[in-house]
């Protein structure tokens, strides 16, 4: 699962709050993204109808 999903998504880093409102208000092309979010970050997304899902996945080195 962490395979499709890290394959089927642009990682957007610490850039993933603004990446997220930019393609929601159609500045950006539409896509789907991954980042880094704070809890608050995430919330305030979710406030304003950005659909969003936090999804810890660990490093690489620790999967089985």
């Amino acid at each position: 699962m962490i395979d499709i999903i890290l394959l089927n998504t642009e990682n957007v880093g610490k850039n993933f709050p603004a990446e997220a409102r930019r393609i929601h208000r159609k500045e950006a092309r539409e896509r789907s993204i991954r980042g880094i979010a704070t809890g608050e970050e995430t919330r305030e997304l979710l406030e304003e109808g950005i659909a969003v899902m936090p999804l810890p996945i660990p490093p690489r080195e620790d999967w089985h």
